[in-house]
């Protein structure tokens, strides 16, 4: 592990089960987490990502592979021996206890003195912004203030990781993007290292420093969210993060060539043969009609006004269906009418040879 490493798991397996029935959630899994950032595992449900948490908190035994927590092995550590503490999708608050009490709760548990109890709890109430509310009980606070009575209590004690279970999911759309500022200045403001478990997309753009994708027990690529946008290297992390278009091509040194007779440069080191390529909506251009001899030519099909964009449906001459999206005009132009003849290009750079 590197010296900015705080979270390292090696080689990790999980089996639920055994024999032919068991289930894989995690699939010979290495990552590494550094120090001080905002890093989100995203992935559709059932990927693997919540395993992976719950065994980096100590909720589940791998059953192959390690987990080092500043180079340390705490594979074979309890919960309560390790620096960490879990915010989960449930708030899981005590009911019949205030504000100041659930969030003093696992402190007082682990037998802390009742003056430093004391700062702990007001502290960690004076970062979520719940001061005034400390004396009321969960069942008097709205869902967004419940949640942030759940952050406090797990930054109390001040962990070294603070590891968040989709903690937004059962909040509205609103108190959602509240919370999610909410959440970075509280990240940014604490220095701690956060590991933010969604499915949500956009979330995992918003807020992270970087992101692994995963699918299927196994983590397909990490990176910060620009590179994950424009450079996915598979189909699946293409398609998982925004829309994307997928062109077949044929690709030879440097060379995308599309149709059969409309070549396309692309990064030198791609992968060659028969490829699938991905360009994002927002770098597809409709051209002229006229230049069809030099670049795609499509037909129009449906257009979507959206407000400040307009999304504009083309069809290749083999089938393949791609989208253009580019911002409406403020002079209300229109876009081409269904059948009409156009060409397409791509903004330079923007296309992106996948591997699988």
């Amino acid at each position: 592990m590197s010296k900015d490493g705080v979270i390292e798991a090696r080689s990790l397996r999980k089996l639920y089960g055994t024999g032919r029935h068991a289930v894989v959630a995690l699939d010979d899994l290495s990552i590494a987490v550094r120090r001080g950032e905002f890093f989100t595992l995203l992935g559709p449900s059932g990927c693997g990502k919540t395993t992976l948490l719950r065994a980096i908190a100590g909720f589940e035994a791998p059953t192959e592979g390690r987990i080092f927590l500043n180079g340390s092995d705490i594979t074979d550590a309890p919960p309560n021996r390790r620096p960490v503490n879990t915010v989960f999708q449930g708030y899981a608050l005590f009911p019949h206890l205030s504000v100041r009490q659930n969030v003093g709760f696992g402190l007082r548990m682990q037998g802390r003195p009742s003056r430093e109890v004391e700062a702990a709890v007001q502290r960690a109430l004076s970062l979520v912004r719940l001061e005034a509310m400390a004396e009321r009980n969960p069942r008097q606070l709205s869902g967004g203030q419940q949640q942030r009575v759940a952050l406090a209590r797990a930054i109390a004690p001040s962990p070294e990781v603070l590891l968040l279970d989709e903690p937004l999911s059962a909040l509205d759309r609103r108190l959602r993007r509240e919370m999610q500022s909410e959440l970075k200045r509280l990240q940014h403001e604490l220095g701690i290292t956060f590991i933010f478990v969604t499915h949500d997309q956009q979330e995992a753009l918003t807020m992270s420093d970087r992101i692994g994708v995963m699918d299927a027990g196994r983590l397909l690529q990490t990176g910060t969210p620009r590179e994950i946008y424009n450079r996915p290297t598979s189909r699946f992390v293409a398609g998982f993060i925004g829309e994307t278009n997928f062109i077949p091509a044929l690709v030879c040194r440097g060379t995308a060539t599309i149709l059969g007779h409309i070549a396309i440069p692309v990064d030198p080191a791609s992968p060659e043969g028969a490829r699938t390529i991905a360009v994002r909506p927002e770098h597809v251009r409709i051209v002229s009609s006229d230049a069809v001899d030099r670049h795609l030519g499509a037909t129009v099909g449906e257009a979507v006004y959206a407000g400040t964009d307009s999304h504009v449906a083309l069809h290749l001459p083999d089938g393949t269906r791609i989208v253009s999206r580019h911002r409406a005009e403020a002079d209300g132009e229109e876009p081409p009418a269904p059948g009409t003849k156009v060409g397409v290009t791509f903004a330079p750079g923007a296309i992106r040879v996948l591997n699988g």
